[in-house]
């Protein structure tokens, strides 16, 4: 690796809190993605070895996003990342924990979920009759949820 590309650590996350947090990493970490993409798109096909730097940029930006998600709203990001990871990660089964963790990371965070191509005014996760119904119930969301009020 050349001097002047500084170092990251690896995210160290698995697959279902990453999928868990991938929105909020989207809505803080969204500008140094473009200045990342805008890179490899000005690289001309070089792939990603001229844009080394603004990658760094992403990755330490989505780290900063679990650290504080894992500071200010552990309980609830676990039971939606583990309901998850029990549902297959389907998002649709694990609606509650869902609504928890959304209200958590506003309040402490001020980041919100905002789901691209979809109606601000009425979100995924609010709907109160989805047209996908999981097989089974999230104990344990339904009970996050309900302590936060959502």
């Amino acid at each position: 690796m050349p001097s002047d590309i500084p170092h990251v650590d690896e995210v160290g996350a698995t697959s279902a809190p990453l999928l868990s947090a991938s929105f909020f990493i989207g809505a803080r970490c969204q500008p140094y993605s473009d200045d990342y993409m805008l890179c490899k798109q000005e690289a001309g096909g070089k792939g990603a070895a001229p844009c080394l730097k603004e990658g760094r940029r992403v990755t330490r930006c989505a780290i900063s996003v679990l650290e504080d998600m894992n500071k200010y709203c552990a309980e609830v990001f676990k039971t939606h990342y583990e309901c998850l990871e029990k549902q297959n990660h389907k998002l649709y089964a694990c609606r509650p924990a869902e609504r928890a963790l959304n209200k958590c990371v506003f309040d402490n965070l001020k980041l919100e979920k905002k789901v691209p191509g979809s109606d601000p005014k009425d979100p995924v996760w609010l709907k109160k009759n989805p047209g996908y119904k999981p097989d089974t119930v999230d104990t344990d969301g339904v009970a996050a949820a309900k302590a936060a009020g959502v």
